[in-house]
């Protein structure tokens, strides 16, 4: 009789490794003791690989293609520490030791825009544009025109995080809705981008409560995608 074959799971997308790798860095910050060291919310990236390893199974090659990724987008920093040590002889020899730890962008990323939050075009002289640009309850600024979606995206938004879904399923469709809510600040937003970020953020309507705020978003949203 021929083996059964064992189920092997399907191997994580890279946005999937990517969440993962922010919750790590926000659970660190978020239980941090120090600064750095073995409680420390920098951490070095031999840990970082081993720990997540253990807890995820994720190879080193996972953690680092997609850490160089969040590190390139600004929601995860390096911090380099420098020393010297002097070797027999009297050479002095520098050393570089790296640390990573979240920044406030990668913290917003999970939490959602605070009361700290610096706003989206902090430096830019928004009635310079001729544009009337309102700022939503969840601190996003959108084009006036487009208030009502704005709202809804909010709404699902609110719903997403507030559900019992995986963290790395809700980080994931955040990502997504706020890539819309992005383009709402411009008078057009580029068709493209909406409706990639709205193909797989409408995946939410699977999550209890959620369905409803997907079909109004649904409708809102048509015109800017058809």
């Amino acid at each position: 009789m021929a083996k059964a074959k064992k189920n092997v799971a399907p191997p994580r997308t890279n946005t999937e490794v990517r969440s993962l790798l922010l919750r790590y860095f926000y659970d660190r910050n978020s239980n941090a003791t120090s600064s750095k060291g073995k409680r420390g919310a920098s951490v070095k990236i031999s840990d970082v690989k081993k720990e997540l390893k253990a807890k995820y199974g994720l190879t080193q090659q996972e953690v680092q293609a997609n850490l160089t990724y969040l590190l390139s987008e600004k929601w995860v920093e390096e911090i380099v520490v420098r020393k010297e040590f002097r070797a027999q002889g009297g050479t002095v020899i520098p050393s570089e030791t790296p640390f990573f730890r979240i920044t406030a962008a990668g913290i917003d990323k999970i939490e959602g825009p605070g009361e700290f939050t610096m706003t989206k075009f902090h430096g830019i002289n928004i009635s310079a544009t001729g544009q009337n640009i309102i700022t939503l309850g969840d601190g996003n600024q959108i084009n006036a025109n487009f208030h009502d979606l704005g709202r809804s995206l909010a709404e699902l938004r609110d719903g997403i995080t507030k559900s019992s879904a995986p963290e790395e399923t809700k980080l994931s469709l955040v990502a997504d809705i706020e890539t819309i809510q992005s383009q709402l600040a411009k008078p057009q937003p580029t068709k493209a981008i909406v409706a990639a970020a709205w193909a797989t953020a409408k995946v939410a309507a699977t999550i209890d409560g959620c369905a409803h705020l997907v079909h109004q978003v649904a409708g809102l949203i048509a015109p800017l995608i058809s």
